[in-house]
């Protein structure tokens, strides 16, 4: 919910997943610019409070999540809400979803997420068109994505991984073979495995992607 004009962007899931956080934040993006911060509150998916890594202590970073990564990359600060009431007009839009959409699926005999998340973009819409508001600033704090900034590697899961003698780097007990090329990443050294939204894997080394 945007907090200067109300418009909202929303999206159904079996559950709040990273996945399903960034699926929203990437449509958000996409539509509206890049936003100046999000208020989120302390779910797992969007924030962590574990101790930093010694690589992390090294390079003098805080420990991110997946989603906090995705943010890092686009500039986006992260703001926790300490209470429910911090974070009330999203939770007074839960309410119209949970009880007006609930009854337009019934009435539609919707009954798969799929076919429930067409018929939510266009009750979105709908609320967007009647209860969006004029901010009280013309200031738009939203910037356009970088030009060549290829979302999709934004909005992916990232791990670190060494590249063994034989030029293979191992990823969820599949092993995958580097190939000889120009951007050969040495033996030994880090590459980030990059898993797409879409379930493709992806390799980076010093910023490049590798075959």
């Amino acid at each position: 919910v945007d907090d200067a004009t109300g418009n909202t962007q929303a999206l159904l899931s079996e559950e709040e997943t990273t996945a399903a956080a960034m699926k929203v934040l990437w449509a958000w993006v996409e539509r509206y610019g890049i936003p100046k911060a999000l208020y989120v509150d302390w779910k797992n998916v969007y924030v962590t409070q574990r101790e930093p890594t010694l690589e992390e202590q090294l390079a003098g970073e805080l420990p991110l999540t997946q989603f906090g990564k995705a943010c890092q990359k686009l500039g986006i600060e992260i703001i926790t809400a300490s209470s429910p009431q911090a974070k009330g007009r999203v939770e007074r839009k839960h309410g119209v979803y949970q009880d007006r959409w609930v009854k337009e699926l019934r009435l539609a005999g919707i009954r798969d997420i799929e076919k429930a998340n067409q018929s939510l973009r266009g009750f979105t819409e709908s609320l967007n068109a009647r209860f969006a508001v004029e901010p009280r600033s013309s200031a738009d704090f939203h910037r356009p994505v970088p030009q060549g900034m290829d979302l999709r590697s934004v909005f992916c899961l990232e791990e670190p991984r060494t590249v063994g003698n034989d030029w293979v780097v191992r990823y969820k007990n599949h092993f995958f073979q580097v190939l000889p090329q120009s951007n050969l990443p040495p033996t030994k050294k880090r590459v980030i495995v990059q898993e797409h939204l879409d379930g493709s894997i992806h390799m980076v080394y010093r910023g490049k992607e590798i075959a």
